[in-house]
């Protein structure tokens, strides 16, 4: 059990998050359109696994003890995207015992508001749910730099990128997911015969 051998200190493996997500029937088949346009056949449900919170605790604890010691000791704030990386960053900043804010898109460029402030050169962990592309990620940290503070670190709890997505620091995904993702004018036989659903959302034309 993923508690158990956090409670022994030991690093949880790939099989145990998976586990997780598989209890929280998170682990979806079938065909998806993913926040970059990208089609898959399989997708983590990260809203759903963090919908437990003493789940989602457990995992932002595997993700802080995933970033090493000497790097997670400098980290004094976690910046999340809105909305997939708010609970995630939530919990991970719980996990480190630092602050938690994150940045959003009211006009379609991410800005820190609510009253969220960050120092000149506070040293930050950006949290996402999951990276595909990148793109969010480092529209995130532009967002972050703006406001002042300095990305030390990246982190998610999925990585479905294939190891291309490079965020220009240390990237810690608590799980890499290699699942083929294909553009929507490319998709093989099989998947195009299957309805698209955008995850979270009503099945997509």
């Amino acid at each position: 059990m993923l508690g158990q051998r956090q409670e022994r200190g030991e690093r949880v493996t790939e099989d145990e998050v998976l586990g997780e997500f598989r209890a929280a029937e998170a682990l979806l088949e079938g065909h998806f359109i993913l926040s970059s346009g990208l089609r898959s056949p399989r997708y983590l449900q990260c809203a759903r696994v963090l919908m437990n919170p003493r789940r989602a605790a457990r995992l932002a604890e595997a993700v802080a003890a995933n970033i090493p010691g000497e790097l997670r000791a400098k980290i004094t704030a976690v910046v999340s995207p809105a909305i997939g990386g708010v609970i995630a960053g939530q919990e991970v900043a719980r996990a480190l015992d630092v602050d938690a804010m994150f940045v959003e898109r009211p006009t379609g460029t991410f800005e820190l508001r609510r009253g969220f402030r960050l120092t000149p050169g506070q040293q930050v962990l950006m949290m996402e749910d999951v990276v595909t592309t990148g793109l969010s990620s480092r529209e995130a940290m532009k967002a972050i730099a703006e406001a002042g503070g300095e990305v030390i670190a990246a982190a998610s709890l999925v990585d479905r990128s294939n190891g291309t997505a490079d965020l220009g620091v240390p990237f810690f995904p608590l799980i890499r997911l290699d699942v083929p993702s294909y553009a929507a004018d490319a998709l093989p036989p099989e998947l195009a015969a299957i309805p698209a659903i955008k995850p979270g959302s009503r099945a997509a034309a």
